[in-house]
């Protein structure tokens, strides 16, 4: 009896761990793992978290219905859970980086306390880069202080990029900063027609090493129609809006500064805004940040939140001189990935029929295929001639036969002309 009910209480630990995509029946398990999963440590990573599980239960079946044939909206919710038996055990959603979809990013990894997240994250990893085979590059950002993600990712072929600061303007700094007058005599509005500048402007703002990993091109830069009406509806749904202008420079022809902002009208987050500035442009930051700080005043009083990269030091200066607060610390990391090429048809040696592949080297009897085609025509105007005896000299090489046999009369006995 004591052996039976050891025998069923292994029985769950034998079960197989299978990869699949969520399902709705999962939504639940995905809460309460959301709950326990170290991504949700930090502020940053809690707020966002809840906010995507409350949109994620209303929106699940339109997100599902839009994964079944190819739009833009295909993969905003790309999700892979591992289960065992009944056991939920983690979750993984990834999303394309790029409008090429040649780069891919793993937007979070939430996994059980009681399983082993070595090997469960490490599961749910390689299942993502050898079912996801258009994705040459994988990218993710973590925080530095989580020292269980960051070993995972390690694990898995992960290394650093680049590091990024997010920072908060706090409402009484904003405030100060609409004050002062910014000198912005060419900011204009965005459209599709300067995808092209920013494109530009976007390659010069970063290192080589970021630049070929993101693999960004001017179709990254515009907005489709269909784009178009999802932002408009997840902004009245959200209620948030969006405002956006670059710097234009016109004597090179070319944009030196762009930022965009979502503002919320709710005034329950934080307003987040994105800044790209050319490196030889530097003096731009407190022009650009006083105009979102004008934009801000027209909106609920909360806090302006951005970030910084490591290759961006002018940045990161003028922020902790105006007063910033530092929020969060992250790593940016990626990996490549080679896919292997599966031939479609096994070829065996055995079934190579050699004459066909080496038809130069055929036997000495058979002439070569275009060699000397005009012999033939020789042998039907020449059908009376006689072949060579037994007693003239052979031949060797490829020559035909018929061709010393057409001399022969000409070297005739001389008894016979007289």
């Amino acid at each position: 009896m004591a052996a039976r009910i050891k025998m069923t209480s292994l029985l769950p630990r034998n079960l197989s761990v299978i990869i699949r995509p969520v399902q709705y029946r999962d939504l639940d398990g995905i809460e309460r793992l959301n709950q326990e999963s170290f991504a949700a440590q930090t502020p940053k990573g809690a707020g966002s978290a809840t906010r995507q599980m409350q949109w994620l239960r209303r929106w699940y079946g339109f997100l599902k219905f839009l994964s079944w044939f190819p739009n833009p909206l295909q993969y905003l919710f790309c999700s892979y859970v591992a289960e065992q038996g009944r056991s939920l055990l983690g979750m993984i959603q990834v999303s394309p980086f790029n409008r090429t979809r040649s780069t891919w990013r793993v937007d979070q990894v939430m996994l059980d306390r009681a399983t082993d997240k070595q090997v469960t994250g490490s599961q749910l990893l390689r299942h993502c880069f050898e079912s996801i085979v258009e994705a040459r590059t994988w990218v993710l950002e973590v925080n530095v202080n989580d020292l269980e993600a960051l070993a995972l990712y390690r694990q898995n072929g992960f290394q650093r990029l680049a590091e990024m600061t997010y920072w908060e303007i706090e409402p009484q700094l904003l405030t100060e900063l609409a004050q002062g007058e910014p000198d912005l005599p060419n900011l204009l509005p965005i459209s599709n027609a300067d995808a092209q500048l920013l494109y530009q402007l976007d390659t010069a703002s970063m290192p080589p090493l970021v630049r070929q990993v993101f693999d960004r091109n001017t179709r990254d830069f515009k907005t489709s129609l269909f784009g178009a009406l999802s932002d408009a509806v997840k902004q009245w749904v959200m209620k948030t809006e969006v405002v956006s202008g670059y710097v234009f420079e016109p004597q090179r022809k070319a944009a030196i500064g762009h930022f965009q902002v979502q503002l919320d009208r709710k005034g329950i987050t934080p307003h987040i805004a994105t800044l790209t500035v050319h490196p030889a442009y530097t003096w731009l930051y407190p022009e650009l940040l006083s105009q979102l700080a004008r934009i801000v005043q027209d909106f609920p009083q909360q806090g302006l939140q951005l970030a910084s990269s490591d290759y961006q030091p002018e940045r990161e200066e003028y922020l902790e001189r105006i007063g910033a607060k530092r929020i969060e610390h992250t790593l940016i990391m990626s990996r490549s990935v080679w896919h292997k090429l599966r031939e479609s048809k096994f070829v065996s040696l055995e079934g190579i029929q050699w004459p066909e592949v080496l038809q130069g080297l055929q036997p000495a009897r058979k002439p070569i295929p275009g060699g000397m085609s005009w012999t033939q025509q020789l042998q039907k105007r020449s059908p009376e001639r006689s072949l060579p005896t037994k007693s003239e000299p052979p031949t060797f090489g490829n020559k035909p036969a018929n061709i010393e046999a057409s001399s022969q009369p000409e070297s005739a006995d001389p008894q016979q002309q007289q």
